[in-house]
């Protein structure tokens, strides 16, 4: 390692790429995985343990489910149109979660949560079609909601959307959680990727 003028040590790039990202001290224990990206062991599997993805570039190794309670989802659909999706009908997805007590994977293990549904709606065209089948394949995994803080009321201990948005209003645009809105069924997609569903599923 060289020293700079005012006698400060300096880096090179290379030394750099010995600091894990998770701990950024220097590795112990390397372990690469398949995507290239490596980390002290340790540090690895301890992430692993929440979420078995690389935290660098977010490639999956294994399936990853969430805290989801349990509930049921079911999907009708209708011939009503969603505004921006004129030539289709839509899908309504109804999630419905009865109370219960928290467990071991929850914030709060032992307390109790309350009762909720929702009711979402996505186009019935090919897209939302894909969607459908991967919010069910999330669903199933549990990771659509959790258990946690509303941020709409403030409240602890409820269940609560799991960053997979949602359309909750069938009109009234972005701003008010529905249609039209033509890049929904495209974000909706990475944030499912981001929880490793994928096509591939």
């Amino acid at each position: 390692m060289g020293t700079t003028s005012n006698g400060h040590s300096s880096m090179t790039k290379d030394a750099c790429h010995d600091n894990c990202p998770i701990c950024l001290d220097t590795i112990g224990d390397k372990k690469t995985l398949k995507c290239r990206h490596y980390f002290c062991t340790e540090c690895i599997d301890s992430v692993f343990r929440y979420k078995p993805a690389c935290p660098v570039c977010n490639t999956f190794y294994g399936i990853h489910h969430g805290t989801q309670p349990q509930g049921t989802m079911t999907v009708t659909r209708s011939r009503q149109c969603l505004p921006g999706f004129d030539n289709c009908g839509s899908i309504a997805i109804e999630y419905r979660f009865p109370a219960g007590i928290q467990g071991p994977e929850h914030p709060n293990p032992g307390a109790s949560y309350g009762s909720t549904s929702r009711t979402a709606f996505i186009p019935d065209c090919e897209e939302g079609q894909k969607v459908l089948r991967l919010l069910q394949v999330a669903f199933d995994r549990r990771l659509v909601f959790t258990i946690g803080q509303s941020a709409t009321t403030g409240l602890d201990n409820v269940i609560t959307w799991n960053d997979v948005h949602h359309k909750t209003s069938m009109g009234g645009g972005p701003q008010r959680f529905g249609y039209p809105d033509p890049e929904y069924l495209s974000r909706v997609q990475l944030e499912l990727q981001l929880k490793g569903v994928t096509e591939d599923d």
